[in-house]
């Protein structure tokens, strides 16, 4: 990238708070759920971070969270929720090392890129608030990138239909 377009990109390592409960049912014999995020967190894949009777905290890995110029709007929507969040999506692990069978595919700041992820109904995508530094770290971004559009209204081209239309005499026809 040049020095001039390098403003554009941003990028962070961020950490997967997941949290292992005991299933509800006979056939899940536990509940994966991505509880919070962990920003600038070194490496790690499924390190037990609490005990807390049957509920387990894992750092269940580390993704790079990438901000692009782009996607601002996205960013804004998630900021700006009722709990401003950004979202874990977690795909079947490939490797099975992974003791849930997920692995952190990445976390996203923007509302439309997790919506895009729920789409094929094969990934967990959760979301899950945002600590107030990250929190900041996005609005500066949003900051420096947004530019709000205000609303036009498009009004349909006026068409002179009668001008297209060719009147011709109509044709007579007698019957004999």
């Amino acid at each position: 990238m040049s020095s001039r377009t390098d403003h554009w990109k941003r990028a962070l390592q961020v950490g997967a708070v997941v949290r292992q409960s005991p299933g509800v049912t006979q056939w899940a014999r536990y509940i994966w759920k991505p509880v919070a995020v962990i920003p600038g967190a070194p490496e790690a894949f499924w390190k037990e971070l609490i005990r807390e009777g049957d509920d387990v905290d894992y750092h269940a890995g580390t993704v790079t969270m990438e901000l692009f110029r782009a996607d601002v709007e996205g960013y804004l929507v998630s900021l700006n929720m009722a709990v401003p969040s950004v979202w874990i999506v977690m795909d079947k692990d490939q490797t099975g090392r992974s003791p849930s069978g997920w692995a952190v595919s990445s976390i996203t700041a923007s509302a439309h890129e997790a919506l895009d992820a729920q789409d094929s109904g094969e990934s967990i995508v959760e979301p899950v608030p945002i600590p107030e530094s990250l929190a900041a770290w996005i609005k500066e971004f949003v900051d420096m990138h947004y530019i709000e559009e205000p609303f036009k209204k498009r009004r349909r081209d006026s068409v002179q239909v009668l001008s297209l239309i060719h009147i011709s005499e109509p044709t007579r026809r007698y019957a004999i």
